[in-house]
C-alpha cells in the first residue's frame, strides 16, 4: 500500500470512529402521535388552529422558526431577515432547496408564499395584512416591503402560515386543492390523509438539514380523553397530547411510558359577541343580546370562580393569568392580577344593567381540543348557574365547532377557546380575536382600535411595550373576554422515544429518534 492510499485508509477509519453511525442511517420506524382533533385543512395559509399546524409544519418549511428554547433562529432563510429601510425587511434565502415534486426553492417561491398568504379570502390573512408586496432582487434576495413600520415581522414569521409553497405547482389553485396536495420542504412528505382516521407522512431522505431519524410519522385525531390515555397505554400510540391532570401519575409511573410537561403560551378564556359581524367580516352594528352591555360581561366574570376549576377539574395543573398574556409574551404586565369572584358584586352588576330577575345565556364550547375543555366548560356553566346566570351549555367536534361557529361569528353570545401563537407577543393576541373587522372579532372599540394600531407600527420596543400595558388596562375594563388561565400543557410518550415537550405546542417528529 502507497503512503498515499495509507494515509486515506487510517483518514477513513479515524472519520468512522469520530462521525456517529446515525449521520449514514437511512429513517427507520414509525411514530403516532394523537391529536385532539383532526387538521381542519392542510392549507397551512387557511386555518389558525394548532393542531393543522403541527401536521402541516411537517410538510412545510418557513424561513425562520424557534427551535426548543424558543429563540428565533434561521430556516429556509440563510440568515435572520434585516430590516433595511422603515418599510422594507431583507430576507436572503437558502440555496439548493428543492420542494417534495422536485421544484426548486428561490425568491420566486417566497415572493409567491408571502403575496399568497396575505388575501383576504384566507382565515390567516389578518395577521399579514401588512404585507404591501415582495420584490425579488436576486434569485436568493427577497425584499418585503410593507404598509406600514411592522416590528414584529420576524415574530410572526415563526407562525406556520407563512410557510413556502411551490409556486409553478401551485400557481392558480385553490385552497381545497392545496389541502389535498400538500407540497413542501419539509422533513416529511404528504402520503394520505383519511379525513377523521390518520394523516401519514414518510420521511424525506433529501431534506436540507438531513434525513430525519424516524421514518413514518402517522397523526390520528382521538378526541376523548380516556380513550387517547388508553391507546397509548395499550402501545397503539407513541405519543398522546393534552393528558387529563388527574391521569397525569398514572401514565409518570408507567413503566413504558413518561410524562413531558411545559408551561404552555396558551390561555384559556369566554369570548364575548358584543358587536355584530357579516360573513366578509365586516362590523355590522351592536349585538342585539345581553353581552353588548359592559355589566353584564363583568357580572358573568365575576360569577366564575377559576381557581376553583383549576384545582377541581385540572387537578391544580393550569396558572392563573389576569389576561390572555402568559408572563412568556411580549406586552405581559405583572402588576395585574386576575379577578376574584365576587357573587354579589355579579348581582349587582346584573341588575344595574336591568337583569336584576337573572338572565339566560347559551355557552358555545368545543369538546376534545383542550385539556378538559368540556369539563371546563360544565365547571363554567355549573358556576354561572348559581350566580343566577341560566346557562346551557352546547358543546361542538371542533371541526365543527371553527368552521360552523367560530368563523362565521355564529358562536355567541358567548363561547370558549383557547388561544396561544408561536408569535409569543401580545400583537398575534389583541388584534386577531378583537379589533374590528378581524376574522376571529367578535368586539368593537375604536379607542381600542387606535391603540392596537399604533403599537402595531412602534418600533420602539419600550414605546410598544408601554402601549400593550395600555391595552392591557383598557381590556380588563371592558372586559370581551374572561380570562381563565394559562395551560400547563402534558403530553405521554412512550419511552423508546427520545423527545420533549415545547411551549409552543410544536411536536415535531424531525427532533426525535428511537431508542
Amino acid at each position: 500500500m502507497t503512503r498515499t492510499r495509507l494515509c486515506a485508509a487510517l483518514a477513513a477509519a479515524l472519520i468512522a470512529l469520530v462521525v456517529p453511525a446515525a449521520c449514514w442511517a437511512s429513517p427507520a420506524g414509525k411514530v403516532v402521535i394523537a391529536q385532539g382533533v383532526d387538521p381542519s385543512t392542510l392549507d397551512v395559509m387557511n386555518q389558525q388552529e394548532t393542531p393543522a399546524s403541527v401536521v402541516a409544519g411537517h410538510i412545510f418549511d418557513n424561513l425562520v422558526e424557534r427551535d426548543q428554547n424558543l429563540k428565533i433562529v434561521p430556516a429556509l432563510a440563510a440568515e435572520l431577515p434585516k430590516l433595511v429601510a422603515p418599510t422594507t425587511w431583507e430576507v436572503k434565502l437558502r440555496k439548493g432547496v428543492k420542494f417534495h415534486n422536485g421544484e426548486d426553492f428561490n425568491a420566486e417561491s417566497a415572493k409567491f408564499s408571502l403575496e399568497r398568504v396575505k388575501t383576504p379570502a384566507l382565515r390567516a390573512s389578518s395577521n399579514f395584512r401588512p404585507i404591501d408586496r415582495v420584490e425579488i432582487v436576486d434569485p436568493y434576495t427577497v425584499r418585503v416591503h410593507t404598509s406600514k413600520p411592522w416590528p414584529t415581522f420576524v415574530s410572526i414569521m415563526t407562525f406556520n402560515q407563512p410557510a413556502m409553497y411551490p409556486p409553478k405547482t401551485y400557481a392558480g389553485k385553490d385552497s381545497a386543492f392545496i389541502s389535498k396536495n400538500p407540497i413542501g420542504t419539509g422533513p416529511y412528505r404528504f402520503v394520505k390523509w383519511a379525513k377523521d382516521e390518520e394523516v401519514v407522512l414518510e420521511a424525506d431522505p433529501g431534506h436540507w438539514r438531513g434525513a430525519p431519524k424516524i421514518k413514518t410519522v402517522v397523526f390520528r385525531p382521538i378526541p376523548d380523553d380516556a380513550v387517547r390515555v388508553a391507546a397509548l397505554q395499550n402501545g397503539e400510540i407513541d405519543v398522546a397530547v393534552n393528558i387529563p391532570p388527574h391521569l397525569a401519575n398514572i401514565i409518570a409511573n408507567h413503566s413504558k411510558l413518561f410524562l413531558s410537561t411545559a408551561p404552555s403560551i396558551r390561555t384559556l378564556q369566554l369570548m364575548f359577541v358584543t358587536h355584530e359581524y357579516d360573513a366578509q367580516h365586516k362590523l355590522v352594528g351592536p349585538y342585539k343580546g345581553p353581552t353588548v352591555d359592559k355589566r353584564v360581561r363583568q357580572a358573568i366574570a365575576y360569577a366564575i370562580d377559576a381557581d376553583e376549576i383549576i384545582k377541581g377539574v385540572l387537578d391544580g395543573k393550569a396558572m392563573r393569568t389576569a389576561t390572555m398574556l402568559t408572563p412568556l409574551h411580549f406586552g405581559y404586565d405583572p402588576s395585574l392580577k386576575p379577578i376574584k369572584p365576587d357573587l354579589a358584586k355579579s348581582k349587582k352588576l346584573l341588575a344595574d344593567a336591568g337583569y336584576a330577575g337573572g338572565l339566560e345565556i347559551t355557552l358555545n364550547s368545543p369538546q376534545g381540543r383542550y385539556v378538559r375543555d368540556k369539563e371546563v366548560a360544565e365547571a363554567v356553566t355549573g358556576q354561572l348557574n348559581k350566580a343566577g346566570i341560566k346557562t346551557t351549555l352546547r358543546t361542538f367536534e371542533f371541526v365543527n365547532y371553527l368552521n360552523n361557529m367560530v368563523y362565521p361569528h355564529k358562536a355567541g353570545p358567548v363561547w370558549l377557546i383557547g388561544w396561544g401563537t408561536p408569535t409569543i407577543d401580545a400583537e398575534t393576541v389583541y388584534a386577531p380575536l378583537f379589533r374590528t373587522g378581524s376574522n376571529l372579532g367578535n368586539y368593537h372599540n375604536p379607542d381600542f382600535d387606535g391603540m392596537v394600531d399604533q403599537a402595531q407600527t412602534q418600533m420602539d420596543e419600550k414605546q410598544r411595550l408601554a402601549l400593550y400595558h395600555r391595552i392591557n388596562k383598557l381590556w380588563i375594563e371592558e372586559m370581551p373576554a374572561v380570562p381563565h388561565y394559562q395551560q400547563l400543557d402534558l403530553y405521554g410518550a412512550n419511552k423508546r422515544l427520545n423527545w420533549k415537550a415545547r411551549s409552543d405546542e410544536r411536536i415535531k417528529a424531525y427532533d426525535m429518534s428511537l431508542k
